[in-house]
């Protein structure tokens, strides 16, 4: 039935058409490359058409004559090869430029579900630029239905062990793009990207790659020697630090503290939930130090507390600036440069050893939400007058009275 043999494919060099059967040809250019053809009769015109296989490094003599035979099944039901498969080809074409790609799958996830629920811009941009700078490159343009377990290797493996908690942060970032995804009819099947049963035994454990470092902050027991030397300096930077201090704050919440947030008359602080890291309200006692202080900086601006030279909040990276010009270099325990956040932690430590706060009272001093569902069930109140009596303490003891 068939005239041709593989090895008689790859022996003949005369250019030319040399017939297998039932319509099947090799065609042999001048140059020397070889094709396959299939010629068929198109029964609307009466004319003899000729549709490529492929070449015959792409195509074997036996899947030439399956994809002839499938072509020969196409005329006998009176259609034209060469259109079907046109038809084919547009079809799968427009199905795959349908499909939801990861990048516009992440750009939908942000606009719609952490943009609206984002504490604040740098949180947002963080979102975007690590999905941006790891992500995308390597899987941006994929449908997002077709991402598999290699897929998301790809963008972790280069990064896993040299910037671990980037890595972590990617990867659930990821997770949950996929999962809104799925929840969207965008894709099917398990999430490649989740940690549980899957990445966990792909990936080495984060905290056996890194140890995990937490800010450096100042020995509590250096604390009103450190207050004394800044105390000697002028500057919104300076005074900025010292309420921070003062009132174990973040650095963004009293960079951007405004006048309209402060009742002086009722020694309080309140600080809207849109510039909290908890997004919630957060009221804070003021020591008659941490009142001094605003009281100093009252007229100097009509909204802001602690302006910079341009008239705007003072930057974020204001006060740490001000720590490394410091005549005296402070440091924690570990020998490393103290940082504005690890003062919550002097703060925290001192509470702890020096004074019979209970431990609720303390972390409501720093705004950190209550671990336990059933205990936050039933606590309401933000131990205002309890936590005042904390303050005060904190703030005589910054200011040399070692007795709390």
């Amino acid at each position: 039935m068939y005239k041709l043999t593989a090895m008689a494919v790859k022996a003949l060099k005369e250019p030319g058409y040399y017939n297998d059967g039932s319509g099947l040809y090799l065609r042999v250019t001048k140059t020397g490359t070889k094709s396959w053809i299939f010629r068929f009769r198109d029964r609307a015109t009466g004319r003899v058409r000729d549709m490529g296989l492929g070449s015959i490094r792409d195509c074997s003599l036996a899947e030439a004559r399956d994809a002839a035979g499938a072509a020969r099944r196409i005329v006998r039901s009176g259609a034209d090869p060469i259109t079907e498969r046109q038809r084919e080809r547009a079809e799968r074409r427009l199905k795959l430029e349908s499909m939801l790609t990861f990048d516009q799958a992440a750009e939908r996830y942000v606009a719609m579900v952490v943009e609206p629920a984002s504490r604040n811009l740098k949180h947002l941009d963080q979102w975007k630029n690590t999905l941006r700078t790891y992500a995308s490159p390597m899987i941006g343009p994929l449908p997002v239905a077709t991402i598999d377990t290699y897929h998301i290797l790809s963008v972790l493996e280069p990064i896993w062990h040299k910037k671990t908690e980037t890595a972590c942060r990617l990867r659930a970032r990821i997770e949950k793009i996929l999962d809104w995804a799925r929840a969207r009819k965008h894709r099917d099947g398990p999430n490649p990207a989740r940690w549980r049963g899957h990445m966990q035994v792909l990936l080495a454990a984060p905290n056996k790659i890194k140890r995990v470092k937490h800010f450096a902050s100042l020995p509590y027991a250096q604390l009103p020697e450190f207050i004394a030397d800044i105390r000697g300096r002028s500057g919104h930077a300076v005074r900025c630090l010292e309420f921070t201090i003062l009132t174990a704050t973040r650095t963004g919440e009293s960079t951007g503290a405004q006048w309209h947030e402060v009742d002086l008359d009722r020694a309080v602080w309140t600080i809207p939930a849109s510039r909290m890291k908890t997004m919630r309200e957060h009221r804070i006692p003021l020591s008659n130090a941490a009142i001094d202080i605003l009281k100093d900086q009252q007229g100097r601006h009509e909204h802001v507390v602690f302006p910079s030279k341009k008239g705007h909040h003072l930057p974020r990276m204001a006060m740490l600036k001000l720590l490394k010009n410091l005549d005296t270099e402070y440091k924690d325990q570990d020998g490393r440069p103290v940082t504005v956040h690890g003062f919550r932690s002097t703060f925290r430590t001192w509470a702890a050893e020096m004074t019979a706060f209970p431990r609720d009272i303390c972390d409501a001093s720093l705004a950190h939400v209550t671990k336990s569902s059933s205990e936050a069930a039933y606590n309401h109140s933000d131990l205002l007058k309890k936590r005042a009596e904390l303050m005060n303490a904190w703030a005589r003891y910054a200011n040399g009275k070692l007795v709390a």
